[in-house]
C-alpha cells in the first residue's frame, strides 16, 4: 500500500492533530500558532483561517509569508530522521513544523523552541 503524500493532504486535517498533541501534554492552541507563526510568517488569524479552507499541507508550506532564515538551526530527529538529513526542502520545512510541536509537547520553553 504506498504511503499517503501528506503534501496532498488537507492543511485542515493535519494542523489540528498538531494542536491535539501539545494539547494532551498541557500546550495551547496559542503556543502551537505562535511556533507556527516563527516558522512561516503566517498570522495566527491566517492560519485559523486557512484551516477553514482546502488548502493543502504542501501549499501551506509553499505560499508562506516568510519562512523564517533562522529554521535552519532546528536540529535533532523526527520520525527517525535528522533533519538536516532530509534532501527535499519542503518536507524539511514540514518535519520543522512536527519538531516544533514535539520540542512544546515535550515542555521545552517557548524562548528556547524559538531558538531565541
Amino acid at each position: 500500500m504506498p504511503r499517503a503524500d501528506v503534501t496532498q493532504m488537507p492543511f485542515s486535517a493535519l494542523y489540528p492533530l498538531l494542536v491535539n498533541k501539545a494539547l494532551k501534554k498541557g500546550r495551547t492552541r496559542r503556543e502551537v500558532d505562535q511556533v507556527t507563526a516563527w516558522l512561516t510568517g503566517y498570522t495566527p488569524e491566517q492560519i485559523a483561517r486557512l484551516e477553514g479552507s482546502p488548502i493543502t499541507y504542501g501549499d501551506f508550506f509553499r505560499q508562506a509569508p516568510a519562512m523564517n532564515p533562522a529554521r535552519s538551526r532546528i536540529t535533532g530527529s523526527i520520525c527517525g530522521a535528522k533533519l538536516e538529513d532530509i534532501q527535499d526542502p519542503l518536507m524539511r520545512d514540514i518535519r520543522y513544523l512536527d519538531k516544533l510541536v514535539d520540542e512544546l509537547a515535550k515542555g521545552r520553553p517557548m524562548e528556547k523552541i524559538l531558538r531565541g
